[in-house]
């Protein structure tokens, strides 16, 4: 009887394939975090505590009711909603408004829950126009 044992073959950890291994888990980790932060994505909209200024004679204000029904400021600074509300309705009425001074500023007063394409539209049909200085208007934060 032979009670010897075999000679084994010593147990050796293949580096190559597990640098793979951990290449491909990383690169895996790597894009399935991309794709969680878009999906994640909160914004926070800025508060503005700037000083008022009361520009109404100095600037065209265009407000935006929650319907996207556009109205634009008279005379008196009240809003005067149009009597057609299509966009070259709008671009007509900006035109007659501002005539040949584009750098006068350009207000739009938007409700909260105004549609983004109404917003867009407005800002659209002023670019058009030619206005540079075009901004919103704000509420400011309450103090606390």
């Amino acid at each position: 009887m032979e009670f010897r044992r075999k000679k084994r073959a010593p147990v050796e950890i293949g580096l190559i394939p597990m640098i793979d291994v951990l290449l491909v888990l990383l690169f895996f980790f790597m894009v399935a975090t991309t794709f969680r932060h878009h999906t994640d994505l909160k914004i926070n909209l800025p508060e503005a505590n700037g000083e008022e200024v009361d520009q109404a004679a100095k600037s065209i204000n265009l407000f935006i009711d929650a319907d996207g029904k556009y109205a634009l400021a008279g005379e008196d600074g009240k809003p005067q909603p149009l009597a057609d509300q299509s966009p070259d309705s709008l671009k007509n009425a900006l035109a007659g408004l501002s005539g040949d001074s584009h750098l006068l500023p350009f207000i739009i007063s938007a409700d909260g829950k105004t549609p983004h394409q109404a917003v867009v539209s407005a800002l659209d049909i002023a670019n058009q126009l030619g206005f540079h200085h075009i901004t919103f208007a704000i509420n400011p934060p309450e103090r606390k």
